[in-house]
């Protein structure tokens, strides 16, 4: 049997986003919503979509199963510490795409337009920004940066 090479084990724990720390909640959330909302580029054009408007198709359970992968970020969100205003936006949000998502046609077509998880991905990004500056990120890096004394 190979031996497992812990060094290994530890560059990829140390790798994954698993921690309940601010930059480990935001590498999580901007993976959701790109999963949800652009992970596929619609064939013949540079549109993207994702998982939220395919998995949306299927009536009704596919709408319920997006729901609550998007209902994940806003929880992430409230664990964070963020304001009861901003998680009911967000929820506003993910509810708004779910009542309206879940009309026959005219919510697949809807779910190509609103994409919420990338709404309340912004929401999210500057609330961490203004109160956890050091997870700000250029194009998917963490920024380490010296804050003021």
């Amino acid at each position: 049997m190979p031996k497992f090479d812990q060094a290994e084990f530890q560059r990829i724990a140390t790798e994954l986003p698993v921690g309940r720390d601010p930059a480990s909640v935001r590498r999580r959330v901007e993976a959701m919503e790109a999963l949800l909302e652009r992970a596929f580029t619609v064939p013949g054009t540079s549109y993207r979509v994702g998982l939220d408007a395919i998995v949306g198709l299927v009536p009704v359970l596919g709408d319920l199963v997006t729901t609550a992968m998007g209902a994940w970020i806003v929880w992430e969100g409230r664990n964070l510490g963020m304001s009861k205003f901003q998680l009911a936006r967000m929820a506003a949000n993910v509810g708004v795409d779910t009542l309206i998502g879940m009309v026959p046609l005219v919510g697949d077509l809807f779910d190509l337009a609103f994409r919420s998880n990338s709404r309340n991905l912004r929401i999210l990004k500057r609330w961490l920004d203004r109160h956890h500056p050091e997870t700000m990120t250029i194009e998917g890096e963490i920024v380490a940066r010296e804050l003021p004394r």
